[in-house]
């Protein structure tokens, strides 16, 4: 053990000696009472301990609490790094402060930062990490101030961007501050040093933002000038594929960016940019246009190309087979290409000899191969107009042969106007029924009240205009004109029994046999009694006016008994009221019960207007002519 109170070390007296003198000494005169400044262990006086206290005063460093000095490394091993800073005992700090530094070494002078001159130990207490972290921040701090270009190291990848070790703090590079043009992979970055200027410092969270793209544009923008002072419409350049969007694609060209509009890509149809291009590829481009201060530039591609048009087949005439592919569709019609770029229209109209109103995707889609006629060929103007109905044989062609006048058809109802019936016979012939043909007695107001869309009906054809391609179709001419037999079944004078179903403007409309109905006007209603008849009431009503033209039948039912009963009339059964025969018409008394059973049977379907099957009248007009 060195002696401490000895300069030699050694004061002669044993050691055990004089500790057990010490002791006696304490215990005689009592603890509190003990002359520790008189006690001399060491052969010195006072005054001669205080001259050698300050001498050894003046060999140390005088330090300061929470600043930072400088040491030098005295002994380090793989935990700790012993730091002599001049003071009375040395710093211990971790090695791990120092793994920046892996060349560091005995001699190295080292920063460090005081924490506290002696802990409850009596250690200094030192701190290099510390000592970098005060340092850096006035350093960066400098550097935003000048705008001094540093170099920093690239820790790891973190979100939006990289960690940079910049003198000791992290700080953050932004993607979008990374290069000039857009980062896809930051990865290649990590764990190499670059320069970077520090463009922001926030003081209260201890940020410090970086960029490298700052250096980048200041070189950029001197070749930017040089650039864009030589643009010339026209003029051809290399850039590189900076962007690619829907719309189109970014060029680089050295610091000052183009645009590629998507049409002015390729002479063909592009659905997107990609499907030519891809990112970092390098390209010649056309410059089309640019502003006036020339920071929009307009950039061409498929100029540097021969137009289409231009190569197209100088044979391709009108009425020529082409073969494409449909590129666009649209209601009016479909856009096929015949090749890259030389586009023509097949309108719908051309699409099918039917005169119905239908839409192009009826027919065809996108991708389809079409095989169609050239109608019209414009070459200045690059315009083509296409057919396929035209390789489909036209039903017109042979209309009267096949659709002869008087020949019974079937058609499917297509659609109504107020003045009758579209029909269609087949793909491409269309028919009209008139209002007026569709039912011999029936008066129908709009054609729905007769039939539906969509159903079939069977049609005779009345007429053929080919020049204009109209055929006039009815329905009534199926079954021959019960207007005939009425004629003689209703003729002036006769007698019928009737039902009042509906009154108009005070008349009464009155349903007579073989669903026939006449008119009775209101002076014609008024009964024996003096009361007018009523609404659904059953009388028997006398023909005094019958036009086959008009189909019109005017009744009257106060000649009934104004007229006197000895007039012959015809009953409601046909036959005679005078004389009291019951043989009917003409004597035929046979034929009466026939006609009345003729009769019954045409009563029993009155829906159609054609009377449905009419075979029973015809009977009854062809007795009524034998009984003549």
């Amino acid at each position: 053990m060195t002696n401490m109170f000895h300069p030699s070390g050694k004061s002669g007296i044993p050691e055990y000696k004089l500790f057990s003198h010490m002791a006696k000494s304490i215990e005689m005169q009592g603890a509190a009472d003990f002359d520790w400044e008189a006690l001399q262990l060491d052969g010195y006086t006072q005054i001669e301990r205080s001259e050698l206290s300050d001498v050894y005063e003046k060999t140390l460093t005088s330090i300061n609490e929470k600043e930072v000095i400088q040491g030098t490394v005295a002994l380090l091993n793989k935990k700790e790094v012993i730091i002599n800073i001049g003071y009375k005992s040395e710093g211990v700090i971790a090695a791990n402060e120092f793994r920046y530094n892996p060349d560091l070494k005995v001699g190295d002078v080292v920063d460090v930062y005081v924490e506290c001159r002696e802990d409850k130990t009596g250690q200094l207490v030192v701190s290099h990490r510390t000592a970098r972290m005060h340092s850096a921040w006035i350093r960066v701090n400098d550097v935003l101030r000048t705008g001094e270009i540093i170099t920093g190291f690239v820790k790891c990848r973190t979100k939006g961007g990289l960690i940079v070790d910049v003198f000791g703090i992290e700080a953050f590079l932004p993607g979008s501050q990374i290069d000039v043009k857009p980062i896809r992979d930051y990865d290649i970055y990590v764990g190499k040093n670059m320069e970077f200027k520090v463009v922001k410092i926030n003081e209260e969270f201890r940020n410090v933002v970086v960029s490298h793209k700052a250096l980048i544009e200041a070189e950029l923008e001197e070749q930017k000038k040089q650039i864009i002072s030589g643009l010339e419409k026209g003029q051809v350049l290399e850039g590189i594929v900076k962007n690619i969007t829907s719309y189109g694609v970014f060029i680089d060209l050295g610091g000052v960016d183009g645009l590629i509009h998507i049409t002015d890509l390729s002479w063909g149809r592009v659905s997107h940019p990609e499907e030519m291009l891809e990112l970092d590829q390098k390209i010649n481009v056309v410059i089309l246009d640019f502003d006036d201060d020339k920071k929009r530039i307009a950039l061409g591609l498929k100029q540097l190309q021969p137009h289409p048009w231009d190569s197209l087949d100088t044979n391709i005439a009108i009425g020529d087979k082409v073969t494409g592919k449909v590129v666009v569709m649209a209601d009016y019609g479909a856009f096929i290409e015949i090749a890259a770029g030389v586009e023509g229209l097949i309108h719908v109209s051309e699409m099918s000899w039917s005169q119905h109103l239908r839409s192009a995707q009826d027919f065809m889609k996108i991708g389809d191969s079409v095989e169609a006629v050239v109608l019209t060929l414009d070459r200045e103007e690059r315009k083509m107009s296409l057919g396929i109905k035209q390789l489909m044989p036209d039903p017109w062609n042979d209309i009267e042969t096949k659709y002869a006048v008087s020949s019974r058809h079937m058609a499917k109802v297509r659609n109504f106007t107020n003045f009758g019936v579209f029909v269609e016979l087949e793909e491409g012939v269309d028919g009209l029924i008139h209002i007026s043909d569709l039912s011999w007695q029936k008066k129908i107001k709009h054609p729905s009240e007769f039939c539906k869309v969509g159903e079939e009906m069977e049609v005779v054809v009345l007429e053929i205009d080919r020049d204009n391609r109209r055929i006039s179709l009815g329905h009534k001419q199926l079954e021959e004109n019960p207007w005939d037999v009425f004629e003689a079944t209703f003729a002036e004078g006769t007698v019928h029994s009737g039902t009042i179903i509906d009154m108009k403007d005070k008349s009464g409309i009155v349903a007579l046999p073989y669903g026939v109905e006449g008119i009775c006007p209101a002076k014609h209603l008024k009964k024996e009694d003096g009361s007018n008849a009523k609404l659904e009431e059953i009388l028997d009503f006398k023909v005094i006016e019958f036009n086959k033209d008009a189909k019109k039948i005017v009744l009257s039912h106060t000649r009934m008994f104004e007229e006197g009963e000895d007039k012959p009339t015809m009953t409601k059964s046909g036959k005679k009221s005078a004389g009291g025969s019951g043989s009917g018409n003409g004597g035929n008394g046979g034929n009466g019960n026939s006609t009345d059973q003729a009769v019954k049977a045409i009563n029993q379907n009155t829906e159609k207007s054609t009377l449905g099957d009419l075979g029973g009248l015809a009977e009854l007009k062809q007795k009524m002519e034998k009984g003549e």
